[in-house]
């Protein structure tokens, strides 16, 4: 932003032949102006009364004409409006002063043109000095009218009326007209033709004060916008000129005014009464608010009144005796704007689609750089290019030749290549996960190991021997995973197990590499259900259905071992902080120990710190006291009077300890501080790798409720520690809804998308039905009321239809 600057403010007094000169009498400088009262002798002997005013401004106008008025007050801040400063230049007093004719002068003659068409005429002709700058300008006309308002450029043909009343709006940007029409204009013809279209709309009357008084504020807007033609930079300059003729104060009882013209007077003394009540609060600074809201021309004109532009004040007032009160008004209200103040900067924007096209050329230059860079080093193959997709199948290619073993390395050429090799990594591995658990599923049927009438079942068939061991596949192509026997004890490695153990490697080099899985992943101690091969015997599943329902009454065996046995789940699912703590010491162990250790260290660092902070403090007030002995030896040593010696001052050497002491002093402070920079950084590194355990700790801690509580017992397979999805792999929401059909589907997709949760359905849904009943009778009542002819007594349809109103009721005219 730019320095704060006041509003300038001057004075223009309207010519009259009656000019009371033993009562105004203006200044050498021509900027101060004295009021002179006679003492009213009614009031009695004791008599208070101010009789004398003296009001200092920015010049003083007597018997100014069009042009000099124009030069002192407008012209500076049209100028600087071309650079991007946005102006506003106001016309204030009373009715009949010469406001409108300071603002648009008379259209009669030329030479009495006012502000409005000399600041539309420098502008174009700025314009025209400028060839180096694309500059474009937009016109609109506003007119406030009994506290409504109203464009008066909408009676152009190509405009028309507005449907919907203006607002006002305020955006970051500043305040704006909703619905107010902004006209391009190429040439200065253009712009008057629109400002004397204007001129015809406003609404005039006539009083005994003003013959044509204006009945509104007016606001004339010039909106200019700056781009350079010679530079390629996406920034470019705008800025609004407000040309403000605003509507005279008026005394009723001077104006005897009636009727229409009582209302329209009330409503311009009301907005101007907010106007002056704004300057007020504008010019204390101890103010917060400001009641820029009270009226539409304050809050119209919020960006121009002490905001972000070169605000500019006109007085007029009248030189006769008779409106002497009103003069030390309109002066008064000219003092108060000058403790104003505006802080006018640059309006600096940037264009979105230049700024794309700089980039562009920037990155064609960037890229011909480095091939010349690539060719001084004999790199001529690299690309820069986004990769397509014959480049991303090659890469596909070289990855899986490279994890079957007949690629030994992939060439690097550029930071894309590296990127898409990590992807395509990342997609054979999800493919063969996909392969795995479709190929194990096609030729394995699952069996709940606790299920012992299956099991018993899989032994009657041959598929498991008496001692629990596996029996091969015959054609070498797949193996089968079984039971071990009950007899076997957790925690110890029986014949049987090993002798799983090297079938399943053998079996697992036979598969090659379409089955990346280890002994470690097919444990049988540690899974949940059996794999059956379903290529034995077709007549395996029927025998496993007879056999469980027969088995289901059957007594457990009495040798099977409670390790072996899953605890059940309990009917709700544990408080969230109760589980926690079971997370924390079982799955979650290993994240929570280096939690804690991180969080040790951040603790240490900290108390470190803290220490360091109270040394630095100590040290700090030693200095201090230092400075302060120093200090009184100086002084004394300046009253005792100095000594030197061949040019050098000589110092005693109390003193000369106590420059060493605050040398050595700042010295450790120094190091101190130091210290504390490097404890700082290592708490900030510290603080982040414990935030991320901290994440890291309660995802897998949700991940791990959901999959324990939420998941059904019968998809829980896919999940287990040996199987083929990794926890967290997969939304809880997918697997859940597993077994759902669409209707609950959408149901749960219903209740959870509403903002009120699932006790809204009923509300929404009796809100949509009333909506469109609502339209339903809409629409009828647009067919009910249609003109419809009314038939008196004795009346045909055609002399029923003369002077028939539209709604179909009878006209009678009287």
């Amino acid at each position: 932003m730019g320095s704060r600057k006041k509003v300038h403010a001057f004075v223009r007094v309207r010519p009259t032949d009656d000019f009371a000169h033993e009562m105004i009498k203006y200044g050498d400088d021509n900027k101060t102006i004295d009021i002179h009262l006679k003492k009213d002798t009614r009031r009695g002997a004791v008599n208070n009364q101010q009789t004398d005013w003296s009001f200092k401004l920015d010049r003083v106008l007597h018997d100014a004409s069009q042009d000099l008025v124009y030069e002192i007050v407008a012209k500076d801040v049209v100028s600087q409006a071309l650079n991007g400063f946005n102006g506003t230049i106001m016309c204030y007093g009373q009715t009949g002063a010469g406001k409108t004719y300071t603002m648009t002068g008379a259209t009669e003659n030329y030479k009495h043109r006012g502000i409005l068409p000399r600041a539309l005429q420098q502008v174009f002709k700025m314009i025209e000095e400028r060839p180096t700058h694309a500059i474009t300008v937009r016109v609109s006309y506003l007119e406030i009218y009994n506290e409504s308002l109203f464009d008066l450029l909408s009676t152009l043909p190509y405009v028309g009326p507005s449907v919907t009343p203006m607002t006002i709006v305020e955006n970051p940007q500043g305040v704006f007209i909703k619905g107010l029409s902004v006209h391009l204009t190429s040439q200065e013809e253009d712009a008057f033709s629109l400002l004397f279209e204007g001129e015809t709309n406003r609404i005039i009357a006539s009083h005994t004060m003003n013959k044509n008084s204006s009945r509104s504020h007016c606001i004339f807007t010039i909106y200019v916008e700056a781009r350079s033609r010679t530079l390629s930079d996406e920034k470019y300059i705008t800025s609004k000129i407000n040309l403000v003729d605003l509507a005279g104060s008026e005394r009723l009882g001077k104006s005897r005014s009636e009727g229409r013209v009582l209302k329209e007077a009330t409503y311009i003394n009301k907005s101007l009464s907010f106007l002056e009540q704004a300057i007020i609060a504008l010019g204390d600074q101890k103010r917060d608010h400001i009641p820029f809201r009270q009226c539409k021309l304050t809050h119209a004109l919020k960006d121009s009144l002490g905001g972000n532009c070169n605000m500019v004040l006109v007085t007029n007032i009248y030189g006769e005796a008779a409106q002497l009160e009103e003069t030390l008004s309109s002066l008064r209200f000219a003092s108060r704007m000058k403790l104003v103040t505006t802080e006018p900067a640059i309006n600096e924007k940037y264009d979105a689609e230049r700024m794309v096209k700089n980039l562009e050329k920037e990155l064609a230059l960037l890229k011909q750089e480095l091939a010349i860079h690539d060719s001084l080093a004999n790199r001529t193959l690299v690309n820069y290019d986004p990769m397509d997709e014959s480049q991303i199948a090659e890469i596909n290619s070289q990855v899986r030749r490279y994890l079957e073993g007949t690629l030994e390395e992939i060439d690097i050429i550029n930071l894309r290549q590296i990127q898409e090799v990590f992807n395509q990594f990342r997609v054979v591995l999800s493919q063969q996960e996909q392969e795995v658990e479709s190929a194990l599923r096609r030729k394995y049927t699952l069996i709940d190991k606790n299920d012992y009438a299956a099991i018993s079942a899989v032994q009657k068939a041959g598929l498991v021997d008496a001692d629990g061991h596996l029996v091969g596949e015959p054609d070498g192509q797949g193996f089968g995973l079984g039971v071990a026997p009950f007899s076997t004890k957790p925690g110890k490695k029986s014949k049987s197990k090993k002798m799983f153990k090297e079938q399943l490697s053998s079996s697992a080099r036979k598969e090659g590499a379409s089955s990346p899985l280890s002994s470690k992943d097919l444990d049988v101690s540690a899974s949940k259900t059996q794999l059956t091969p379903s290529s034995k015997d077709g007549d395996v599943k029927d025998m496993l259905m007879r056999d469980r329902e027969t088995s289901n009454t059957e007594p457990l065996a009495s040798d099977s071992p409670k390790e072996e046995l899953r605890p059940p789940r309990p009917s709700t699912p544990p408080a969230k902080p109760v589980a926690f703590e079971d997370f924390k010491n079982e799955r979650g162990s290993e994240i929570n120990r280096i939690f804690k250790e991180n969080k040790s260290i951040l603790n240490e660092r900290r108390k470190r710190a803290s220490e360091t902070t109270q040394r630095i403090n100590a040290i700090k007030q030693e200095i201090d006291v230092t400075k302060e002995a120093l200090n009184l030896q100086k002084s004394l040593r300046e009253k005792q009077g100095e000594y030197e010696n061949k040019g050098l001052m000589i110092i005693d050497e109390e003193e000369f300890l106590l420059i060493l002491k605050l040398k050595d002093l700042k010295k450790q402070y120094r190091t101190e501080y130091q210290d504390l920079r490097d404890l700082r950084a290592e708490i900030q590194y510290c603080q982040h790798l414990v935030d991320q355990c901290r994440h890291r700790l309660l995802t897998e801690f949700d991940i791990w409720y959901n999959e324990s509580f939420f998941v059904p017992e019968d998809l829980q397979m896919a999940l287990r520690p040996g199987g083929s999805i990794r926890p967290g792999m997969m939304p809880l929401s997918k697997i859940v809804s597993l077994g759902e059909d669409d209707q609950d589907r959408f149901s749960q997709l219903q209740q959870t998308m509403l903002p009120e949760g699932p006790d809204s359905v009923s509300f929404y849904n009796a809100k949509v039905k009333m909506e469109q009943k609502i339209v339903k009778n809409h629409r009828g009542m647009e067919k009910e009321m249609q003109p419809t002819p009314v038939l008196f007594p004795g009346e045909s349809l055609g002399q029923s239809l003369v002077g028939c109103s539209p709604w179909g009721r009878r006209v009678r005219h009287e």
